[in-house]
């Protein structure tokens, strides 16, 4: 005889939810690599800067107003992972319409590696079909940063959601 099977056992339930302290009207814009830069390096961790490599991931809605800041992870000294599924989920979760990436080089060195150019190369093809593009990638050392959209390595050149499709890394 077989047992009635009860879903809620069986089955993970999935629950969605956002929600912010920060009232509209008082977002931070982005409007410029320099603004998005100073934000990230006011919040970043300063006894952990020179020591380990963080990524972290700024989340905009389509008037570039700052919903949030997530650290997605924390690695070596001359490392650290990134998968870029979590990029997009928590994108998608907090209904963000562009994002922009951060991560510091403990090093000091204001020079993307061959890895930080395929990290970005492969979260801007995600973004394209997301339609969630990746407004910057910023990297942040103690004397300055290297911004890809400064410098004409991503598509979207400016802080707008005139995005184009071809990638230039």
């Amino acid at each position: 005889m077989h047992q009635k099977l009860n879903i809620k056992q069986k089955v993970a339930e999935i629950a969605l939810s956002y929600s912010t302290h920060v009232p509209t009207e008082q977002r931070v814009t982005i409007t410029e690599p320099a603004a998005a830069a100073k934000i990230f390096r006011g919040i970043w961790e300063p006894e952990t800067f020179e020591l380990m490599e963080s990524f972290k991931l700024m989340l905009l809605n389509r008037s570039n107003q700052v919903l949030g800041i997530v650290k997605l992870s924390q690695g070596g000294i001359t490392g650290t992972i990134v998968d870029v599924r979590l990029i997009y989920g928590i994108a998608l979760k907090s209904v963000a319409t562009a994002i922009i990436l951060c991560h510091n080089h403990p090093s000091g060195r204001l020079v993307p590696s061959d890895a930080d150019k395929q990290l970005t190369k492969q979260v801007c093809k995600a973004g394209a079909i997301l339609d969630i593009p990746v407004l910057d990638h910023i990297i942040l050392t103690k004397e300055g940063y290297f911004s890809f959209a400064g410098q004409g390595l991503l598509p979207a050149q400016t802080f707008t959601h005139s995005y184009l499709k071809e990638i230039n890394l």
